[in-house]
């Protein structure tokens, strides 16, 4: 089982939830559960602490962070797990089973790394570009005639099976290699991305049409490099030297 040091790195977060109800039945999950860290993005209903869904655990509805950015919500992150359906999207990242979630948990845990897992709205669950964030996303088996879950009831689900951790085997191997290092967290991540893109505008890499898919590429490929922190700063002074050069160049033209 999890220590209480080991719950503490691990966030839940709760992505433009539109039901205030919903948002106090994950807390009450949560306290079922043993974890105490909710962070709430774009919240519909700017009452949803006053939620009476959270049967025993109105505290934590009220320690719960929110933020109007999810950028900023994730920023200390390691890794950041996204959860949904497939039957309505065709994620770039890789797709982890629920049953799977225990020891890709465990694994971070192990690295010291903090978690966030990622819930998306009750009516479209997470878009493209909050899925940008994500290393990976965590599929909950449902039958193709009723694919899509309550919010409360797939937080529970996910929930229990950290609750979970050590006590059984992964019914399969996880499905990317593991790391041996503590990753980059999620705002060096942005950061490197930012610099990237601003040194291909500078580069007129692509046309105007092009940026947001650039800008969504980017994320995606920066976390499954699963970069080291000392590599992204590498990274980072390098595209840094390629950028002032190229600033230079256009300060000497005619």
């Amino acid at each position: 089982m999890l220590t209480p040091a080991q719950r503490d790195r691990i966030r839940i977060v709760l992505v433009a939830p539109r039901n205030p109800l919903n948002i106090g039945a994950v807390a009450r999950a949560m306290a079922n559960f043993g974890f105490a860290n909710l962070s709430v993005v774009s919240a519909h209903d700017p009452n949803w602490r006053e939620a009476r869904s959270a049967v025993g655990a109105p505290e934590l509805l009220r320690n719960a962070t929110s933020t109007e950015s999810l950028a900023e919500c994730i920023a200390p992150n390691t890794l950041i797990l996204g959860t949904g359906s497939l039957h309505y999207r065709k994620p770039d990242q890789s797709i982890i089973q629920l049953p799977q979630l225990s020891p890709l948990i465990q694994q971070e845990l192990d690295r010291n790394g903090r978690i966030a897992i990622l819930f998306g709205s009750e009516k479209r669950g997470l878009s493209r570009d909050e899925l940008s964030y994500c290393h990976a996303l965590v599929e909950i088996p449902t039958d193709s005639r009723q694919p899509s879950m309550n919010l409360g009831q797939a937080a529970a689900v996910c929930l229990y099976e950290l609750a979970c951790i050590g006590t059984r085997t992964a019914a399969e191997p996880i499905q990317q290699p593991p790391a041996t290092h503590l990753a980059a967290d999620s705002a060096n991540l942005d950061r490197l991305a930012n610099l990237i893109e601003e040194t291909m505008l500078a580069a007129r890499y692509s046309p105007k049409s092009m940026h947001e898919t650039n800008r969504h590429d980017l994320r995606v490929l920066l976390r499954r490099l699963n970069l080291a922190p000392l590599d992204s700063r590498r990274i980072f002074g390098l595209f840094r030297r390629i950028l002032n050069r190229l600033n230079s160049r256009k300060g000497t033209q005619p």
